[in-house]
């Protein structure tokens, strides 16, 4: 079992990246902005719910105080679909994790199986997947390019995981590329 802990944090103490639970749930702060509002500080924080997925906004007082949360990353291996889970395997210790797809968010268009990911683990919750920042995908369906054609700048192209993304003109089925999972963009052929 996997050790946790909270940890008082201060309001002016949380920037983007710190992770910290309110009202029950685990929040990671996304913006952080400090307004004035006739002669009083406030903290506007833009926070994701790690639990959900959600972010949104909220103002609070300059003295307020949260519990933070350590959050620990483990790295796990996509192992398969199953219905609507996705089932993982701890690297070192070879236990199995299934989360749902809104666990994963929008991370599951580029999931492929044996692809190694790191997972955000609070306790023994399993929060979020990280997945790398490029990732090797093979072109399934695609347009044939047509010669001369440069005006429209590129064509819709289908990944093995079924992801669609925009790619030049000269890629064709079977290619494998490079693409940034966080753009969502065509990077070059692998």
């Amino acid at each position: 079992m996997l050790e946790f802990y909270l940890v008082a944090i201060a309001i002016t103490d949380i920037k983007p990246g710190v992770t910290f639970e309110w009202k029950g749930n685990i929040f990671r702060c996304v913006k952080y902005d400090h307004i004035k509002w006739a002669q009083q500080a406030r903290i506007r924080l833009k926070m994701k719910n790690l639990r959900t997925g959600a972010i949104f906004e909220d103002t609070f007082n300059v003295g307020e105080r949260f519990e933070g949360a350590h959050i620990s990353y483990q790295k796990m291996q996509y192992l398969y679909h199953d219905n609507e889970l996705y089932n993982f395997m701890d690297q070192e210790t070879f236990d199995q994790i299934a989360l749902t797809k809104e666990q994963i968010g929008n991370e599951v268009k580029y999931l492929k199986e044996e692809m190694v990911v790191d997972v955000a683990m609070f306790g023994d919750e399993a929060l979020e997947v990280t997945l790398p920042t490029t990732v090797e995908l093979k072109v399934t369906e695609t347009a044939p390019g047509f010669k001369g054609d440069t005006v429209s700048g590129g064509k819709p192209a289908t990944l093995e995981t079924g992801a669609v993304i925009s790619v030049p003109f000269h890629v064709k089925i079977g290619d494998v590329l490079l693409v940034n999972t966080q753009e969502n963009k065509y990077l070059g052929r692998a």
